[in-house]
This record gives structure tokens, C-alpha cells and sequence, in this order.
């Protein structure tokens, strides 16, 4: 066998996962690894789409040079040029030296480019030349700079809206995804699941010099079947905790129900037998549309107290003496008096109710706005403006 394939072969275990979909996902993965073509990642947050990047990168004839990741995303829409192709001194205020940028650092290598979405129209347009011929001036620069740099690139967003909304260069968008890979979100992966926690507990034994008894048969079905956590770093992060908070005692149900309960906002994202079969989205609508009902009751409790309660005697914070309220209905308040509001002072308002139960959507369907305003019952254009006008 040729001595550089075994060594790819061995690299293969970058990426841990045994189920149909991570499996044909590596074999796609080391086809495009042997070429220089573009590759477009698709994944959710926490997938893992720099580690198949790098897993890419690995097993490419790149291995032995650069591997440069970049996060769109991160960088302030004003300098992610001149971090992206450099720049010359004095080219702007606080330039003062010249830099290479990152094109020029992965010349021969690969630069891994996360959230892709994220880059500014005007970046887009230079990006665009290099994509198609390799070359790119540095800013405040006229001389031209050749980067000979494999590019990976990946994204969380819909880039076909993205297209569509003209937030996104159509061309620049079809010239990277020469290949697109998507990465299955890990609730997806069944027993890769227990696989990557036996990998992460491995770690963390190691560092935390923690000996790890194990989970009971039910405890490993419970965080396999489980809806949450469906991404390899809440996965990490769970298993982290598990192990340092347990100090290594042997795992059971009601221990990792314990962790997963107050990992999660709500209980009903919890494991629960009666629910398997549900996927996660099933269950995140069925609480919004609870929440909502419970919120409808709010409101029709509150405007019966504002209605028909009777004025409430009011306590001065300093003394245990009983002012009752004056008897005028006047919205102009007396002078040296303290004015009585229609509603009890103790609860929200109808508005506050309101934006907590948006910011509550918002979270639990990781901010999607589509999703939300589904659950919600409201259109996409009524929910951008309620967060608007909330500051959400």
C-alpha cells in the first residue's frame, strides 16, 4: 500500500462516528481532500464543521503546510479585509507597519472561512477575484499579491435566502459550493452519540486525573435518545461537567436528568420515555403553544383585576401606617399625595409579559425567526417588529 495513503487512512479517526450518515459524510470528505477544489460546509452551530475542515486538510495533499481559520463572523465588518489580504503602512489610522494578511499566511495550505454568511457585500466582490484567480492586493496597495490557498468555507444560514435577499453575492456563492457538505446535526447520529462521550471522557480523565466509573445501561440510552444536547460541544460541555461536578461515581438516570434539567430551561426538553418519538421541534412547539395559553390566561386575569378589584391601600416604605389612596380618578397626580395606579404595582405588565415570552421563543428555537414566528402564531414581519421595538 502506498505509504502516504496508509498514513491518510490512520487520519481518518479525526472524525468519530459510526452511523450511515457521519460515514458516507468522512467518504465524501476524503474524495474532495484529494483534489484543490472549493468546499462549501452546511451545519448548525457546534456540528463540528471546522473539524471537518480540518479533517479535509489532513488528508489532503496540504497536510504538511498551513491550515488558517478564519471566523467571518468575529470581525468587525471594517477590518476583515485588511485581516483577510493584508495591508500596507499608514494605509489606514493605527497601520503602523505593513501585515500580511491571511491569504498570504495559507499560500500552499488551506484557510477554513466560518460563517461565511456573515462577510460584507463589499469584501464579497474582492474575495470573488481570488476564489476565480488567486490574486488579491493588499489594502492601500496597487501591487498585485498571488495566494496559491485551498478554500473551505462553511455556514450555519440559509445561503439561498441569503442569495435571495440580496445579502449575498449569487455568483460568489455558486462559485463555492463546487462541492457542498453537510454535516447531520448530532441528535441525528444515534450512537455516535456514546461514541464521541467515551472520546470526551477519555480526554477528561486525563486532565482532570478523574477515573470515570460509567453510565448504567439506561443512563447511556437516556443521553443517546435524549433531544438535547444536539451539538458535539453541548456534548463536551455536558460530559465535562458530568465528570468533574459527579467526580467520576458511576452515572444513573436520575443523575443525568439531574445535569440535563438544569442545563435546560424547560423540563419538557428533558428526556421522557412517553415523548421518544418526538423529534425536538415537536417538543419546542408543544411548550410555546402551553406558554401561550398560559400567557392568554395571564392576560385575562389581569384585565379583570385592572376591572373589578378595588383600590389597594398603599404601605409608606418607612412606617407601618396605611394610606389609603385618594378617591379623585385623575391622571394628574395630586401634589404631596400618592397617587393609586389601576393595576396592582406586584405584576407585569401586559407589555413585559409580552417581550419575555418573545425572548423565551427566541431562545428555545435558537433564534431561527421563522420558527419563532410560527410558534408564536404571528408572521415573520409582526415578530421582527416586536424585537424592534423590545431591544431583543
Amino acid at each position: 500500500m502506498n505509504p502516504r495513503r496508509n498514513t491518510l487512512m490512520k487520519r481518518e479517526t479525526q472524525i468519530i462516528g459510526q452511523s450511515v450518515l457521519i460515514s458516507q459524510l468522512k467518504q465524501l470528505a476524503l474524495q474532495v481532500a484529494e483534489t484543490d477544489i472549493t468546499v462549501l460546509i452546511i451545519g448548525e452551530t457546534g456540528a463540528g464543521k471546522e473539524v471537518l475542515a480540518r479533517f479535509i486538510h489532513a488528508n489532503s495533499l496540504r497536510a504538511d503546510k498551513s491550515f488558517i481559520p478564519v471566523n467571518c463572523g468575529a470581525i468587525p465588518a471594517g477590518i476583515l479585509e485588511s485581516e483577510l489580504f493584508g495591508h500596507e503602512k499608514g494605509a489606514f489610522t493605527g497601520a503602523v507597519q505593513s501585515r500580511k494578511g491571511y491569504f498570504e499566511s495559507a499560500d500552499r495550505g488551506t484557510i477554513f472561512l466560518d460563517e461565511i454568511g456573515e462577510m460584507p457585500l463589499e469584501t464579497q466582490v474582492k474575495f470573488l477575484r481570488v476564489i476565480e484567480t488567486g490574486e488579491f492586493q493588499r489594502v492601500g496597495s496597487s501591487e498585485t499579491i498571488y495566494s496559491d490557498a485551498r478554500i473551505i468555507a462553511a455556514t450555519n444560514k440559509n445561503m439561498y435566502q441569503a442569495v435571495a435577499e440580496k445579502n449575498f453575492r449569487e455568483d460568489l456563492f455558486y462559485r463555492l459550493r463546487s462541492v457542498e457538505l453537510q454535516i447531520p446535526p448530532l441528535r441525528e447520529r444515534g450512537k455516535d452519540i456514546l461514541l464521541l462521550a467515551e472520546k470526551f471522557i477519555h480526554e477528561f480523565e486525563h486532565k482532570h486525573k478523574i477515573t470515570f466509573e460509567g453510565f448504567s445501561p439506561d443512563a447511556a440510552e437516556m443521553l443517546m435518545r435524549n433531544p438535547r444536547p444536539g451539538k458535539v460541544r453541548e456534548l463536551r460541555n455536558l460530559t465535562e461537567s458530568l465528570l468533574v461536578l459527579e467526580k467520576g461515581k458511576y452515572i444513573t438516570p436520575e443523575i443525568l436528568e439531574k445535569h440535563l434539567v438544569q442545563r435546560n430551561r424547560y423540563k419538557s426538553l428533558v428526556h421522557d420515555p412517553s415523548k421518544s418519538e418526538k423529534n425536538e421541534l415537536q417538543i419546542i412547539y408543544s411548550s410555546i403553544i402551553q406558554l401561550r395559553q398560559e400567557i392568554g390566561e395571564i392576560r385575562q386575569l389581569l384585565q379583570h383585576l385592572v376591572q373589578t378589584r378595588p383600590p389597594i391601600p398603599l404601605l409608606l416604605p418607612d412606617t407601618s401606617t396605611v394610606i389609603a389612596p385618594p378617591t379623585s380618578t385623575s391622571l394628574e397626580k395630586p401634589t404631596g399625595e400618592i397617587k393609586h395606579k389601576n393595576e396592582p404595582e406586584f405584576l407585569l405588565s401586559l407589555d413585559d409579559i409580552e417581550k419575555k415570552t418573545i425572548a423565551d421563543a427566541l431562545e428555545v428555537c435558537h433564534r431561527n425567526k421563522r420558527q419563532t414566528a410560527k410558534a408564536l402564531g404571528i408572521t415573520e414581519r409582526t415578530l421582527y417588529r416586536k424585537i424592534k421595538a423590545y431591544g431583543l
